[in-house]
């Protein structure tokens, strides 16, 4: 993963409607993942009544909920979170292949932007430092979120 960071510039984010997905697998490093998101989001001026969170049993399920609010035209941007740890087998590697391609493939049917928030690494270490660590990625899914959904609006407007 990247170490380099998105280059946010500020949005109008007071009547963005922000879906959010987060699955529920590994809790202590989703639930704080979801946390980081939405307080981001928040601080950044969207409204709690914009956003609707729904969590999930694991990141595998998460592109189905995130399909049926992209499909909803009820939110600007879907938020999709979830934290994949290395096992002893090869499992993590095909969560976050088939999870990304689906997470694409909902965007570009629905023309909603779908944030990819599912993060797969290989130690509970490099979670915690990409969740709460000096890399949390909370912030940057979205500040990106707030990016793309502007992109939509501006996309209705034209």
């Amino acid at each position: 993963m990247s170490r380099s960071r998105f280059q946010f510039q500020p949005v109008d984010a007071l009547s963005i409607r922000v879906g959010i997905v987060g699955a529920s697998y590994n809790p202590e490093f989703a639930d704080a993942l979801v946390a980081t998101t939405c307080e981001s989001l928040a601080g950044h001026g969207v409204s709690e009544e914009n956003m609707q969170v729904v969590r999930v049993p694991g990141s595998f399920e998460v592109p189905v909920v995130a399909s049926e609010m992209a499909s909803s035209g009820e939110y600007h941007v879907v938020v999709a979170l979830g934290v994949v740890v290395a096992g002893d087998t090869l499992h993590h590697e095909l969560i976050g292949q088939t999870t990304a391609k689906a997470i694409l493939n909902i965007a570009v049917r629905t023309r909603t932007p779908v944030i990819n928030g599912i993060l797969v690494v290989d130690t509970g270490t490099q979670a915690r430092e990409r969740v709460t660590g000096k890399l949390a990625r909370g912030p940057e899914f979205a500040e990106a979120a707030l990016h793309m959904a502007t992109l939509k609006r501006n996309w209705a407007k034209s």
